[in-house]
C-alpha cells in the first residue's frame, strides 16, 4: 500500500511512496507523532535526480526488515531539499559540523524537538567500505535513545545553540578595498589546473559564479596601465577561457543532445556524473556568453547555443517554466523486466552500434570523438559500462580534415548528419526521470541565461528574428517563463512568491534566494527586452525581499522569513556553491538597479550587503566568488548606456548589435522607443529628456550618470584601447 508521499506533488518524495517505510512528508502531522510516541525522528533528505539516494532507496528503504525496524523504532521522514532548502541548510550543517563532510542522500536522527543529535549521507544496508551499515546504525541510535535519553537530548540542545551561533556569523561588516580582489585572484591563480583547466583535483565540478568573477576582473584590469594589470588582466582570461574549453570538449558535455551534465568524476573533464540540472545549464550558458565576447571566440556562443536548445526542447514546461532536472539512472536499452536503473545508459554507445547506426560517416564521428571498439569509458571492470564508450572530443575538425584528407566543411557536415542520427535513436532509448517541478529561484536564472543570449547574439533582442539565429527565440523563451512566473507563482494579495510548481499546484512560500535570482532574471529581461513591465516588477520583489529576509543587525538577507516554527535557527547562505547565494547575487542586482533607476538608496544597501561578506572576501573570496564580483563592479566605473531610436529602423539595430558586441560587465543597456518612452521614465527618470537627434538613432554613454554629449555615429560604442607605454611603443 502506498504510504503518506503518495499524497505529496515532490517527485522525489513519491519516488518513495510505494516503500515498506512509513514515511511522513515534513510537517505537523510528523512532529505530532514524534512527541506522542516518544519516537525519535529519522530524516531522510534528498532529490529527484540524486543516485546514491536511488542506491539507498534500493538497498535499504525497500528493504522489508530495514522498513521494520524504523517503523517500530523511529518517525520516518522524506524531504526533498529542492523544496525545502530551508530544512536542509539547517541539517547539512550540522553533518558538515560533526562528521566534516556532507552530501546527499543526508541521514539525521532528530529529537521529538527537531533537535539533531546524530547523523551522516548514504550508509550501506551492512557495513562495507569504511562505512557502518544502516541496520547498525539504526539499532545502536535506538539503544542510546532508550538508555541515555536525557544525554542525548541535552546534546541535541547544545549542538542547536551553536548551530544558532554559527548562523549569526562572525564577519567583519566593511566593504572590502582592491587588494582583497586581487588576494581572491591569487587563490585562484594558485589552484588553478593549468594542464587540464579547473580549479583543484578531483572531482571538478563547474562553478560559473568563479568564472564570472575572474571575466569581471579582466574586464577590470583591461584597461590599465601598469604591466602587472595587464598580465593579471590576460591571465584571468586564461583561466576562464581554458575551464570552459575543456569542459565543453570534455565528457560533461552532451555531444549529442547538448547540455552539461552535473559534475566530472575525474581531473580531465572526462567522465560525468551523469544527471543534468537546470541551475547549471543556465549558468554555464552565462558563463559562455561572456567568454564568447570577452574572447571574441564564437565556439563559446555556439556552446551556450546548444545549451539553450537542450533546455528549450527537454526541460520547458508548455506554458513556459522549466523544469528542475534529468536524473543520472535510467534502464539500458532492451533491458529484460527484472534490470534495475544504470547510472549513464541514456548516454554510452558500443562501437559496433554507431558504426551500424552511421556507416560511411562512422569513421568521421569515431575519430572525433575517441571512439574504441572496447569502450573509452574507464569505468571499472565491474561496472555495467564496460566495453561502452563515452563521448568526449579526442581530435579537432581540422587534424580530422588532415588525417584524412578531407575539406574540413566535409568533415563538419559529416559531424552533423552523425550527431543528428545518433539523436533519434537515442530518443527510443528508456529516458532518465525528468524532474518536471518548476523552483522559482532556478527559473530565474533560466530567463537570465535566456534574457542575455538573447542581447549577445544580436538583432533579435528587439524581438525579431533575423533568419539566422533563434535569438528572437530565445527572448521569447524568457518572456514566457517570466509571465508564467508572475501568472502562477506570484501572489497579488500576500505580495508573497511561492517555491514550486507542479501538476497545476503551486505551493510553500518562496526562499530569499527564489527573490535573489528571479530579480537577477528579470533585470537581464529589461535590458534585453526594453519593456518596462519587467523593471517594475523586479523593483517590487526587490523591496518583498527586503520586507522579509533582510537582517537589519547584520546586514544581508536570511534564507527564511522566521515564521515557521519547525526550521530551528534562522539562518544565510553565506558560501557561492553550485548556487550562488541570495545576498551575493542580491548585491549584483541593487548594484544594477542603482545604475538603471539612479536610485542611490539601491546603491546603499549593495554596500550594506558586500560589507556583510567582508571577512571571506579579505580572507577567503574565493568561497564567495558570485559577491567578489559584485564587489568588482562596485570598485569599478559603471557605464549607463542608453539607445533611443525607432525598434524596427536599420539604424537603431545597428546601434543596438554595436552596444552588445563589446564586453562591458559593467554596463546596463537600455534600449527605448519613443513611443514608451514616457512609461519606462516612471522607472528610470533620468531618460526622459533624452531625444533623438535629426529622427535617428541616437546614443547616450554615460558614466556614473554623467553623460558624453549624444550621438549618433556607432563608433562611440567602441571599447577605448589599452593606451601602451613607451617600451611598448619602442617594441
Amino acid at each position: 500500500m502506498p504510504n503518506r508521499l503518495a499524497r505529496e506533488q515532490s517527485p522525489y518524495l513519491l519516488q518513495h511512496a510505494n516503500n515498506p517505510v512509513d514515511w511522513y512528508p515534513w510537517g505537523a502531522e510528523a512532529f505530532e507523532a514524534s512527541r506522542a510516541t516518544g519516537k525519535p525522528v529519522f530524516l531522510s533528505i534528498g532529490y529527484a535526480t540524486c543516485h546514491w539516494c536511488h542506491v539507498m532507496e534500493r538497498e535499504s528503504f525497500e528493504n522489508e526488515g530495514i522498513a521494520r525496524v524504523l517503523n517500530e523504532l523511529f518517525i520516518s521522514v522524506k524531504v526533498d531539499r529542492e523544496e525545502r532548502p530551508d530544512v536542509d541548510r539547517v541539517y547539512m550543517t550540522f553533518v558538515q559540523a560533526t562528521t566534516g563532510s556532507g552530501g546527499w542522500p543526508m541521514s539525521v536522527w532528530l529529537t521529538p524537538e527537531l533537535q539533531p543529535f546524530y547523523g551522516g549521507t548514504y550508509f550501506p544496508p551492512a557495513a562495507q567500505w569504511g562505512r557502518p551499515g544502516f541496520a547498525d546504525v539504526l539499532k545502536e541510535i535506538a539503544r542510546a535513545w532508550r538508555e541515555d535519553r536525557v544525554k542525548v537530548m541535552q546534546s541535541a540542545a547544545e549542538i542547536v545553540e551553536r548551530l544558532a551561533v554559527m548562523a549569526r556569523g562572525q564577519d567583519e561588516a566593511s566593504i572590502p578595498g582592491v587588494p582583497a580582489l586581487e588576494r581572491t585572484f591569487q587563490q585562484f591563480q594558485q589552484s588553478f589546473d593549468s594542464r587540464r583547466g579547473g580549479f583543484g583535483e578531483a572531482p571538478k565540478f563547474p562553478r560559473p559564479s568563479e568564472l564570472l568573477f575572474l571575466l569581471r576582473e579582466f574586464a577590470r584590469l583591461r584597461l590599465h596601465e601598469e604591466a602587472a594589470a595587464r598580465q593579471a588582466s590576460d591571465a584571468a582570461l586564461v583561466m576562464v577561457v581554458q575551464t570552459l574549453r575543456s569542459m565543453a570538449l570534455g565528457g560533461m558535455r552532451d555531444h549529442i543532445g547538448g547540455g552539461f551534465h552535473r559534475y566530472s568524476v575525474d581531473a580531465n573533464w572526462r567522465v560525468p556524473h551523469f544527471e543534468k540540472m537546470l541551475y547549471d545549464q543556465a549558468q554555464i550558458v552565462l558563463a559562455c556568453l561572456e567568454a564568447s565576447q570577452a574572447n571574441r571566440d564564437p565556439f563559446f556562443a555556439q556552446v551556450a547555443e546548444d545549451t539553450l536548445q537542450y533546455v528549450r526542447r527537454d526541460m520547458t514546461d508548455a506554458r513556459g517554466g522549466f523544469y528542475s532536472a534529468e536524473d543520472a539512472d535510467s534502464l539500458p536499452p532492451a533491458a529484460g523486466p527484472h534490470a534495475h536503473k544504470v547510472e549513464g545508459a541514456f548516454y554510452v554507445w558500443e562501437a559496433a552500434e554507431i558504426t551500424a547506426a552511421l556507416g560511411d560517416d562512422s569513421a568521421i564521428f569515431e575519430a572525433r570523438y575517441g571512439i574504441l571498439p572496447s569502450g573509452n569509458a574507464p569505468f571499472d571492470p565491474q561496472h555495467e559500462f564496460v566495453n561502452k564508450n563515452l563521448l568526449h572530443t579526442a581530435q579537432s575538425i581540422a587534424d580530422i580534415a588532415r588525417t584524412m584528407g578531407r575539406p574540413p566543411v566535409d568533415v563538419a557536415e559529416s559531424l552533423l548528419r552523425s550527431q543528428q542520427t545518433l539523436f533519434d535513436i537515442r530518443e527510443a532509448r528508456p529516458r532518465p526521470l525528468l524532474d518536471d517541478k518548476v523552483l522559482t529561484a532556478w527559473n530565474g536564472l533560466m530567463i537570465a541565461a535566456f534574457a542575455r543570449a538573447s542581447r549577445v547574439f544580436g538583432g533579435a533582442a528587439l524581438g525579431h528574428e533575423n533568419g539566422e539565429d533563434s535569438t528572437g527565440a530565445h527572448l521569447q523563451s524568457a518572456i514566457a517563463a517570466a509571465t508564467f512566473l508572475r501568472e502562477t507563482m506570484w501572489n497579488t494579495t500576500t505580495r508573497r512568491l511561492q517555491r514550486r510548481y507542479r501538476a497545476g499546484d503551486a505551493a510553500i512560500d518562496g526562499y530569499a534566494e527564489d527573490y535573489a535570482y528571479l530579480i537577477f532574471g528579470l533585470l537581464e529581461l529589461f535590458q534585453s527586452s526594453g519593456d518596462a513591465q519587467w523593471l517594475a516588477w523586479a523593483r517590487e520583489l526587490q523591496g518583498r525581499q527586503d520586507d522579509l529576509f533582510w537582517d537589519a543587525g547584520a546586514g544581508g538577507w536570511f534564507s527564511t522569513t522566521g515564521d515557521d516554527p519547525s526550521v530551528l535557527v534562522r539562518m544565510k547562505e553565506e558560501y557561492d556553491g553550485a548556487e550562488p547565494a541570495p545576498t551575493s547575487v542580491s548585491a549584483m542586482n541593487l548594484l544594477t538597479l542603482a545604475h538603471l533607476t539612479g536610485e542611490r538608496s539601491y546603491e546603499t544597501l549593495a554596500q550594506k550587503a558586500i560589507a556583510s561578506f567582508g571577512g571571506r572576501l579579505e580572507d577567503t573570496g574565493r568561497a564567495v566568488p558570485f559577491m567578489a564580483a559584485a564587489l568588482s563592479m562596485a570598485l569599478s566605473t559603471s557605464e549607463q548606456i542608453v539607445i533611443v531610436g525607432e525598434p524596427d529602423a536599420p539604424d537603431t539595430r545597428a546601434m543596438w548589435a554595436a552596444a552588445r558586441a563589446a564586453y562591458r560587465p559593467f554596463a546596463v543597456m537600455t534600449l527605448v522607443s519613443p513611443a514608451t518612452q514616457g512609461a519606462l521614465a516612471v522607472q528610470m527618470p533620468w531618460i526622459a529628456d533624452m531625444k533623438m537627434i535629426d529622427g535617428m538613432a541616437t546614443v547616450y554613454v554615460c558614466r556614473e550618470f554623467a553623460c558624453d554629449a549624444p550621438s549618433t555615429d556607432v563608433s562611440v560604442l567602441a571599447l577605448p584601447r589599452r593606451r601602451s607605454s613607451e617600451a611598448e611603443a619602442d617594441a
